[in-house]
């Protein structure tokens, strides 16, 4: 068998559906097998970031690894944002990347290069992957393509590189090589018992007690066991930016967003709690602030993770249990039944005290559409969205702040690497993996960083929904600037534009329309949704002055946001 039939015949007993790519040279032998297999969809985006994008969506939604694949060079390149956003977020993952011959390989001589394009993308990607290797010789590449896909789904999910010479892809497998037994690396780390009985045992007996759940619990795919065990512990839940989407809006036990951007009642939770457990979240300073010692006075922390690396790293003294989820909270649940758990009125009411008192609403004195009203609207006229996929900015914040998810309804969004221009290509692939209509919601900024893929939508018929929160800056950057530079908005609002997305969306036939008054956004929310399966841009104006509130004070704890609010 040839290679790369090999390989295609190997991606379908995965469970892989579509591949992501943008053709070259170097991988005209994968394409072709693709193509005559008839069994893997390929999706031809226009920028191999956005390939990678895709990919890391379509591994988070399925928890099946996401696969794209790129020629050798400026090709394999393009993809490492994407690969990175797969390392940081957890995201499962296979790349496949084209390498010149062997005989044409640099190797040992003292040259920068000896083949057309050739690029030693395995020493590039080895930072950010969980493993990158070339294939040398064809008898390699039945038992690396398995480690590869069994490494991306141990333990803590991630990305995996094979970088495939072009000359191995045509080869012939010889067929003692063939069936080569698929490899297993177990992940389960089991927690002891007697530190879940404690943990408990100090959760019910808190006055004040809180868990912080973070995107580890859907990388996990633990979602379901999160929510019976909260239930019953009834005790209240907050999320990072990554888990917008474990509990529903209506949950009576969620108490919002934490963090830099963080609801300002829900950081009130959390700095005032006495005993907090912390599930899939690495407490890093977009969660914590930046007074690690404010944050851990106080109170107990029960911290939960797959990589005992992860616990005691910046917040010290936590109570450590190294485990995967599923397995803590399978025996955490298990316990927690012989157990019985006080009501948390009081607590609960102090909760809704703040949150009456700080609304989300209320947070920004903007002019025109208020973007934290327009979400509450936005999701409320989107019940039909399977997923909400947020890409980088101001716009991000607005949307985790205030969304109100159903209970199957997702959200995505780039976390640890924080990239703009992840919205649209991570659309394209959640869209292709839940096959129904995806809502994604980007910056101006952001829109324009993987645009050629308003292309991609077309071709493929992919019903995604798109608003473009349009404040003609790079608005996060330009917050700032505002607090820090004196307002000086060099390159984020002084000598940067936007086009009219309007008009963009028009030129590659998708029907679209602009607001820029809140008496329009019923009709125009009606108009976005009048045909549920076609693709639509919805360009929505917002004050160029507008900032995302509340926002953690640099130097101060997490309850320490301005603006300041008596």
């Amino acid at each position: 068998m040839k290679a790369t039939d090999y390989i295609v015949e190997f991606l379908v007993e995965q469970g892989v559906d579509c591949i992501f790519e943008v053709a070259g040279g170097m991988i005209a032998h994968l394409i072709d097998s693709v193509h005559r297999s008839g069994k893997i969809r390929l999706i031809s985006v226009h920028h191999e970031q956005a390939g990678a994008f895709a990919a890391d969506a379509v591994g988070r939604i399925t928890g099946i690894p996401g696969v794209a694949m790129a020629t050798s060079g400026p090709g394999a390149i393009n993809l490492l944002s994407g690969i990175a956003s797969c390392y940081f977020d957890s995201s499962p993952a296979v790349f496949l990347t084209g390498q010149v011959n062997r005989n044409e390989q640099t190797g040992d001589r003292p040259i920068r290069q000896l083949g057309f394009q050739e690029t030693d993308i395995v020493s590039m990607a080895a930072p950010i992957t969980k493993a990158a290797w070339k294939v040398n010789e064809i008898e390699e590449l039945p038992n690396l393509l398995s480690k590869a896909f069994a490494i991306a789904k141990a333990g803590r999910h991630g990305p995996v590189l094979l970088d495939l010479p072009m000359d191995l892809q045509r080869e012939h497998l010889p067929s003692s090589a063939i069936r080569n037994p698929v490899c297993a690396f177990p992940s389960n780390i089991d927690p002891e018992t007697a530190q879940i009985v404690s943990s408990l045992e100090a959760l019910r007996e808190a006055r004040r007690p809180l868990v912080l759940i973070g995107g580890g619990i859907r990388s996990a795919r633990a979602a379901v066991a999160l929510r019976a065990l909260v239930d019953r512990l009834r005790i209240p839940v907050v999320h990072s930016l990554m888990a917008v989407d474990v509990l529903p809006f209506s949950h009576p036990l969620r108490m919002g967003m934490i963090g830099t951007y963080g609801n300002r009642w829900a950081n009130m939770a959390l700095g005032n709690c006495d005993c907090l457990m912390v599930l899939g979240s690495r407490l890093d300073i977009r969660q914590t602030g930046s007074d690690t010692a404010s944050f851990r006075s106080g109170r107990r922390i029960i911290h939960v993770d797959c990589e005992a690396g992860e616990i005691n790293n910046r917040i010290p003294g936590c109570d450590a249990i190294v485990s995967t989820l599923p397995e803590f909270l399978a025996l955490a649940l298990e316990i927690a039944v012989t157990m019985s758990f006080p009501e948390q009125a009081e607590w609960l009411g102090e909760i809704a005290r703040w949150r009456a008192r700080w609304p989300d609403i209320a947070e920004s004195r903007v002019e025109g559409i208020n973007p934290n009203v327009f979400m509450h609207q936005l999701s409320r006229a989107s019940t039909r969205a399977s997923a909400f996929v947020a890409d980088v900015g101001q716009h991000q914040m607005w949307a985790a702040q205030s969304l109100e998810l159903n209970e199957h309804q997702r959200f995505l969004s780039s976390g640890g690497l924080g990239s703009m221009g992840f919205g649209l290509p991570a659309a394209v692939g959640a869209c292709l993996s839940l096959r129904n209509p995806v809502l994604v919601i980007s910056g101006d900024g952001g829109f324009q960083c993987n645009l050629q893929e308003l292309q991609t939508v077309v071709t493929n018929k992919l019903p995604i929904k798109m608003v473009v929160v349009n404040n003609r800056c790079h608005g996060m950057v330009r917050q700032f600037q505002e607090s820090y530079f004196e307002s000086r908005y060099q390159s984020t609002l002084w000598g940067y534009e936007a086009p009219d997305f309007e008009r963009i969306a028009c030129a590659y036939g998708i029907a679209s329309r602009t607001i820029a008054a809140p008496e329009q956004v019923p009709s125009a929310l009606e108009c976005l949704w009048h045909d549920p399966m076609q693709p639509i841009l919805l360009q929505v104006m917002v004050d160029t002055y507008a900032n995302a509130y509340p926002k953690i004070s640099f130097g101060q704890p997490v309850t320490g946001m301005e603006p300041s609010i008596g």
